[in-house]
Parts: C-alpha cells; structure tokens; sequence
C-alpha cells in the first residue's frame, strides 16, 4: 500500500502509514547480557524458524503444517513489503525469538474498528527452551519497548493472539496491555489487546512488569 494512493471508504485521504521498522543492533540488558535485534533472513534463517513453529507449543502461530520452502517463502514476501517487517532476536548470540511488526492499518486487522492510525501491530515468537527463563517476556518487552517508543508515529502497540489463547492475555495484562474486543481477522477469531503510548513510555523508562 502507498500513503498516496490510500483512501478511505468515504473517498477522503486516508492517514499517513506508520514506519513499523525498529532500530536494528545490539542493546545491553541491566543484567550484563546483550539483546540482538536483526533483521529476519528468510534464506539463513528459514530451517530455524520453521523448527520453531512445527513445535506443539506454536500451534496458534498457525504455520504448524508448513515446510522449511512454505517458511521461506513466507518470510520472503514478508521482507518484501514496506509495511511490515520480520527480526531474529538473539540473546548473548542465542536465538530467542521471532518478532514481527507491522503497521495494523495495512494489515486485514486495519478493517477492525478497534484499530486506530499510528497502531503498531506487533507478533512475538518465543523459542523453544528446556529451562525458561521467569520473567523473559517481560524483559524482552522492556528491552523493545525503547525502540517503539523513538517511532513518534507510534500511538500504541496492538496484538491479536487468539481468543482461546488465555496464558497469552495473562502474560499481556501483566505487561500493561488493556484487552480489547474478540475479533474475526482473516478467518482467526482473535482478542485485541493495547499498550497506550504512555504506558509503553513508561515500560521503556521503568523496566517491565514482572510476569
């Protein structure tokens, strides 16, 4: 979608898109350990990716039934759009998680009326781990939540896990998220969920919620 080319149903302009992009790099962590955010390679990183969400535990990313290729593939288109982006979390040089962020008006979720302009869509993936870490959801929100923050086109950060997903909501309230309305997007019933730029302020000067 191009800004100028873009309208609403009534015929008028519609908003500027928001640059979901984040501020790749390393970032010290108050612990001592370094949180890498890069960008998602769809060739290199693919075979990774897709162990990840063929994992039971991912089955709500909705790719459980894809090859490596149908990753690939996927990640390919993603990184070919300006609206929406893919990254490789690393920690201390370890994958820890996917992230995707988007502008949520260029997105079927924009046809929600919850969704508002300056909403920056945001799906997280955790890897899969032997001994989880309490608390790592939190930090990784605290360690991004910088990056959302120096958007100033950003007015909240919204997610949609799915509705039957109740640890996903739990984690959300414990991070400051208000919940929202249960949805249709795109054949998924889905529960909307917002961070008000203020708190998410907050969250990047304050450090997050333990969960």
């Amino acid at each position: 979608m191009t800004t100028d080319a873009a309208t609403t149903s009534e015929g008028a302009p519609a908003a500027p898109a928001l640059d979901a992009r984040l501020p790749e790099g390393p970032r010290p962590l108050p612990d001592g350990r370094v949180l890498d955010v890069r960008r998602l390679d769809p060739e290199a990183d693919a075979a990774l990716v897709h162990a990840w969400v063929v994992e039971p535990r991912a089955r709500y990313w909705g790719m459980a039934d894809r090859t490596v290729e149908q990753v690939r593939e996927v990640y390919a288109y993603v990184d070919s759009l300006s609206t929406h982006h893919a990254y490789l979390l690393r920690l201390d040089d370890r994958p820890v998680a996917l992230l995707q962020t988007y502008d949520a008006q260029a997105d079927p979720l924009g046809e929600v009326d919850a969704v508002e302009p300056g909403d920056l869509g945001i799906h997280l993936l955790l890897a899969p781990t032997e001994d989880p870490e309490r608390g790592f959801t939190a930090l990784l929100a605290a360690a991004l939540a910088p990056l959302a923050v120096g958007n100033t086109g950003v007015r909240r950060v919204v997610v949609e896990p799915d509705a039957r997903n109740e640890a996903a909501a739990e984690r959300l309230r414990r991070t400051g998220f208000e919940i929202g309305p249960v949805v249709d997007v795109a054949g998924k019933t889905a529960r909307l969920a917002f961070l008000p730029r203020a708190v998410l302020e907050a969250l990047a000067g304050a450090g997050a919620p333990g969960r």
